[in-house]
């Protein structure tokens, strides 16, 4: 029988899972190589476990927060997603509009579709953008400066992709691979999800990668975009690159892809205001740690030289609670909103931050706590093992 009323990011994850072509739903659900790390990160939060109190003045829980100086009715932000604008029609505005209706940061990834500005024209709230060091420093610079010019304020500067992870369900779907084979494998694909190819890929042009547009050579061709991007990556970037991109950005600079406590304290010394503890969702190093397991340490590390925020995993509102519980001072989702977002467009993604945030503000209120800044680690059960 057909889900009708969704209640879970996993629930919304089998929907997406039927409604999106075969390639698309893979390359958002994978990770690279066995995906271990991809599995550890979400089964690691489970293993934190909430202490519960009783007859504790709990009337007026708010769930309020700050993120990168950002007012937030959560501690959440919406992680960038590369694509995420195939998952339905102008996927990134659909995606803003909700954030903003949830009263949640938005961050659009540099392989967005929708451009930047698309997304400002649709919402009030600034989004934050999300950014690759790429060889070409020029380009890098022209991004920076329409990101301000659009009224973007946080930057959210991933540094964990010299080159991209080695993701199994894309080769095994063609997307690693510009032959005719492949390119016919993705449109047998397409021939099987109808609603999707009328809604996504007639009715939503256009399709090219909005941010880079004017810079790559044919943005709207996935496999020459691939080839351009693969070309990009920079390898040889180290902390002074940092240096130089904090001269370039005025405004707020967070470094993603941080699992390990002397990274942590070099982003601080590279003048990073906060850093995301992260291992792509598990979609780089296979056999790295989970966050939840390397984000005690690293907020031990930077103290309150940093705002330190974490993704990987998370799936509910308890979760968040954990992060907060563990030292984060909010989260990022990504897979949770874009499985959302492709099963049931803005009203989907609406509904699970909506239930979300409930999800949040009822662990608050049966641990014993009012205000996220209060959430500490002494609302852990630290008798398990």
């Amino acid at each position: 029988m057909p889900l009708q009323l969704p209640a879970t990011a996993a629930d919304y994850r089998r929907l997406a899972r039927a409604r999106l072509p075969r390639f698309l739903f893979d390359y958002v659900d994978g990770g690279a190589g066995e995906e271990q790390t991809l599995r550890a990160n979400e089964a690691d939060w489970a293993k934190v476990i909430l202490r519960q109190r009783v007859l504790v003045d709990v009337e007026g829980v708010d769930t309020g927060a700050v993120l990168a100086g950002q007012a937030c009715d959560m501690p959440l932000a919406l992680a960038p997603v590369g694509l995420a604008g195939m998952m339905a029609r102008r996927g990134e505005v659909q995606a803003a509009r909700a954030a903003a209706a949830a009263g949640v940061p938005f961050t659009l990834s540099t392989v967005g579709i929708c451009p930047l500005q698309e997304i400002q024209r649709a919402v009030a709230r600034p989004a934050w953008f999300q950014l690759y060091m790429l060889r070409d420093r020029g380009i890098v610079q022209a991004l920076l400066q329409r990101a301000w010019d659009a009224g973007c304020r946080t930057l959210v500067f991933t540094v964990d992709l010299p080159l991209p992870g080695l993701r199994h369900r894309d080769i095994r779907n063609g997307l690693s691979a510009g032959t005719a084979r492949a390119r016919l494998g993705r449109a047998l694909d397409l021939l099987g999800h109808p609603a999707w190819t009328w809604d996504v890929a007639l009715r939503g042009k256009p399709h090219a990668f909005g941010s880079l547009a004017d810079h790559v050579p044919d943005a709207r061709d996935m496999d020459a975009f691939k080839a351009w991007v693969d070309a990009q990556f920079d390898p040889s970037v180290t902390w002074a690159g940092i240096d130089w991109l904090r001269g370039q950005w005025p405004g707020t600079l967070l470094l993603k892809g941080i699992l390990d406590e002397d990274d942590a304290r070099a982003a601080v010394r590279a003048g990073a205001q906060g850093l995301v503890v992260s291992n792509h969702g598990g979609r780089q190093l296979d056999g790295a740690a989970s966050t939840a397991s390397r984000l005690p340490a690293i907020v031990q590390a930077v103290g309150a030289q940093a705002e330190v925020l974490v993704d990987g995993g998370i799936r509910g509102g308890v979760d968040v609670f954990r992060a907060l519980a563990l030292g984060a001072r909010g989260v990022l989702v990504g897979r949770p909103w874009v499985w959302a977002l492709a099963a049931a467009g803005e009203r989907g993604l609406a509904d699970l931050l909506q239930r979300w945030r409930q999800e949040l503000r009822l662990a608050m209120t049966l641990a014993g706590v009012t205000r996220v800044a209060d959430i500490r680690a002494t609302h852990l059960d630290r008798s398990h093992p």
